[in-house]
This record gives C-alpha cells, sequence and structure tokens, in this order.
C-alpha cells in the first residue's frame, strides 16, 4: 500500500480543478476519492457517487484525515473512502481546497502527489466561473472570501513539496499533466519549485 499515490488536485475556485481531475479519472482510469457530507443531495446527486451522504450520526462513525464545516454541514475525506479506492487502483485522485491539500500532504507524505493548479491573470477565474453559470453575486462574493483569497496563492507549508500547473492554456496543460503523472508512475519524482 505504501506505493500508492493519491493525485490531490487544489487551487482556487475556477482554475480548472474538476476537469483535471476528470481527466487523470478518463485518461488514467484514477478512480475518484468520493468524500462524506452532512448536507442533503442536490438534484441529479447521487449518494456513493457525488458524495456519500450522511447524517449527523454516521459522520462520526468514519476516521476522517481531513473535515470542515462548511454553510452548517460537514464535509470530510475518510480513511476508509481512501482504502476502498486503493483496493481498485494504485493511482487515484481527489480534489480538495488548499487546507485539504496541507493535510493530506503533512499526513500521507510522499502517498500524496499535491498538484497546485494556477492562472497567471486571477481576473480570468472570475469569468471562467461567470461561463461555466454560477450566479453572479455567488461569484463575487466567492472571490472576495478568506478561502478564495486563501486557494489562489501557494500556501507556504506546500512550497517545495506541491507541484505547480499553470492552467492558462487546455492544450498545454495536459502536455505538461501527462509528463508529471507519467514521471510519478514511473518512479522519478520532479524537481520541486522554491
Amino acid at each position: 500500500m505504501k506505493d500508492n499515490k493519491v493525485f490531490v488536485i487544489t487551487g482556487a475556485t475556477g482554475v480548472g480543478k474538476t476537469t483535471i481531475a476528470r481527466y487523470l479519472q478518463d485518461n488514467y482510469r484514477m478512480p475518484r476519492v468520493i468524500t462524506h457530507t452532512t448536507r442533503p443531495p442536490r438534484d441529479r446527486e447521487v449518494n456513493g457517487i457525488s458524495y456519500y451522504f450522511e447524517d449527523a450520526f454516521t459522520f462520526e462513525t468514519k476516521h476522517y484525515l481531513e473535515r470542515v464545516t462548511y454553510a452548517g454541514s460537514q464535509y470530510g475525506s475518510s480513511y476508509e473512502a481512501l482504502e476502498f479506492v486503493w483496493q481498485k487502483s494504485q493511482y487515484i485522485t481527489i480534489v480538495l481546497d488548499t487546507a485539504g491539500a496541507i493535510t493530506y500532504a503533512r499526513e500521507l507524505g510522499k502517498q500524496a502527489v499535491v498538484i497546485f493548479v494556477t492562472v497567471t491573470t486571477p481576473e480570468v477565474l472570475v469569468e471562467r466561473v461567470q461561463v461555466r453559470g454560477d450566479d453572479p453575486t455567488a461569484v463575487k462574493q466567492r472571490v472576495a472570501s478568506p478561502e478564495f483569497l486563501r486557494d489562489v496563492l501557494l500556501p507556504t507549508e506546500l512550497k517545495n513539496v506541491a507541484y505547480e500547473l499553470a492552467n492558462d492554456d487546455w492544450a498545454k496543460t495536459k502536455v505538461r499533466l501527462d509528463l508529471l503523472v507519467n514521471d510519478i508512475m514511473n518512479g522519478r519524482s520532479l524537481p520541486q519549485k522554491n
């Protein structure tokens, strides 16, 4: 199990974390770690696919690597979910905020391959979020939030740990991502940025 890796995709809203995670799932057959939440399912969300939907009692029966309360609901990723997905594949993926990525790096060490996704011009993030159809008022609130401001820059705790991946141009991003993934899968580590 020590050779298992979890590719942790992190960065601010709109950088393309979900797109990158889907690319890894589709092109490298990396299953996604499903996280737990106590919030009710939205339309078209399916238990065990979108999230593990829990109540306050069942949520507390898991062993969490990281957890957070957001908008009155609990969210977390459990050791049980990691082990379940690692039974399917040596390489798995999860999308986390930078606080979660720091926890994964600290708790899992070299098993966590942290990829910090960014863009050259942060203003493009607002455009991307608006293009995907998010409510303009919610977008303004999100980009002014402490969480967004925290996630837009590489945290000190992830320097020399995370691989930085600029996602300005998807075609170029895929090439750099393919190189990174192939190096990791072949046991080669890449030089870290300082």
